[in-house]
């Protein structure tokens, strides 16, 4: 899993091509979604595995409808949604992701712990998987893939192709799809700024992700600049916009924290534990999603609220109920009082803060600008004003004291709307 967060990080700024082919032959994804020792029909009743097939259609590349360049749903002439693959374009894709195994190569046998016995090292785990029956464990004379003719999403593999060949074709099909463009376009932009945007927005990055001016398909660094720097993301006026911005995550809300508080680790090792407990934790803890839809589906509309009544989406909501609600709460009081146990190697420093505890505006302004950008309403600063000012600190009380101001101060600002929904 390290390595899956590796590739990540490593080909972020990269082309969606190449990151879609490291992630496909990625052990971690291999043994999340079967690719991993899937084997061809044997005509005795074994069949491919499906469960990659489909996910990296309806998941990672092209959804389950034909769109617009704008990201809308392309309809037929009853006014119908148009699905962009059948059962079939599963089965017959499936049949390219057979074959594949962990590359054995390299990898050695040492000593165990304690004395008993041997292990393997972990290069296996760390390198892409491989096609060669010989660089396997039990060399073969012969792999897994499927020899069979495949067609899929109008594309035909002649019969006999290997397995590399298979891939790259499998992956180039996926790759130059046209729902490619506005499927991904759409989705990132949720994630980094709003969670309705406007089919311009859309389409205008989906533009830059089919061409990045030089002609150049997926280049992510170009989709990432036009994400932030496109006119409906600066816009000013969206700032107080009931139809713009995003919920928060809850985990992104604990890294925020560590980032502005200047967190430490006291093992050097940064260890965060399991932070899934939707009852007394965050319900979100990285590479811990509950199922391949993630912690939350980009389409999540809360039932019988405002978001439902105007036609909008909330994905991010998803995670959010009556006992998760009070838990982020809770949690980030005991992470920033340091008695969280999922948090227990990090410290945060609050020296500058600690420096204004006594000037509860002076205080909450700093809180104001690195947390919401100086979004907090009246409303919400005076509330937090009144719960600072009832508590009494002059620049002469001691340490202990101020240090309980500032970290009242920082949970009220975190755990206002202005700062939990990010515009």
């Amino acid at each position: 899993m390290a390595r899956y967060w590796d590739i990540l990080s490593e080909d972020a700024f990269g082309n969606f091509r190449t990151l879609l082919e490291k992630i496909t032959l990625n052990p971690a994804m291999g043994t999340w979604l079967n690719t991993l020792g899937n084997r061809a029909a044997d005509g005795k009743g074994r069949q491919a595995d499906e469960n990659y097939a489909r996910e990296v259609m309806q998941l990672f590349t092209i959804g389950l409808y034909e769109l617009n360049g704008d990201g809308s749903p392309r309809l037929d002439a009853s006014g119908q949604p148009i699905e962009t693959y059948g059962n079939s374009d599963v089965q017959e894709l499936a049949k390219a992701f057979t074959g594949y195994d962990f590359d054995w190569t390299g990898t050695t046998e040492v000593p165990a712990p304690g004395g008993s016995g041997t292990v393997s090292t972990v290069d296996y785990a760390l390198k892409p998987m491989t096609a060669d029956p010989a660089k396997w464990r039990k060399p073969r004379a012969s792999g897994y893939h499927s020899a069979e003719a495949k067609s899929f999403l109008g594309a035909t593999i002649p019969a006999g192709t290997g397995p590399g060949e298979s891939l790259r074709v499998a992956l180039d099909t996926l790759f130059n799809h046209k729902n490619v463009g506005p499927f991904v376009a759409r989705q990132l932009i949720q994630r980094l700024v709003t969670s309705n945007p406007a089919p311009g927005y859309v389409r205008r990055v989906a533009a830059v992700f089919e061409n990045n001016g030089k002609g150049v398909r997926g280049d992510l660094a170009a989709v990432f600049r036009a994400i932030w720097l496109d006119d409906e993301a600066l816009a000013g006026a969206n700032a107080s916009s009931n139809s713009f911005g995003k919920l928060r995550e809850p985990i992104l809300r604990l890294a925020q924290a560590a980032r502005t508080f200047g967190a430490s680790s006291a093992s050097g090792k940064w260890t965060i534990r399991n932070t899934s407990d939707p009852s007394s934790r965050l319900s979100q803890s990285p590479l811990r999603s509950p199922s391949v839809f993630n912690f939350f589906r980009p389409g999540y509309v809360p039932a019988n609220s405002h978001v439902a009544a105007n036609a909008m989406v909330a994905p991010e909501l998803q995670l959010v109920d009556e006992s998760s609600a009070p838990a982020y709460v809770n949690f980030m009081q005991r992470v920033l009082e340091g008695t969280e146990w999922a948090t227990r190697d990090l410290t945060l420093s609050f020296t500058d803060e600690l420096a204004l505890a006594h000037d509860s505006t002076a205080l909450l302004d700093r809180l104001d600008l690195l947390l919401t950008a100086k979004q907090l309403s009246e409303t919400s600063r005076s509330i937090i004003l009144g719960a600072l000012n009832a508590k009494s600190v002059a620049q002469t009380s001691d340490d202990k004291t101020k240090l309980r101001q500032v970290r009242t101060a920082v949970l009220l600002v975190m755990a206002a709307p202005e700062y939990l929904v990010q515009r």
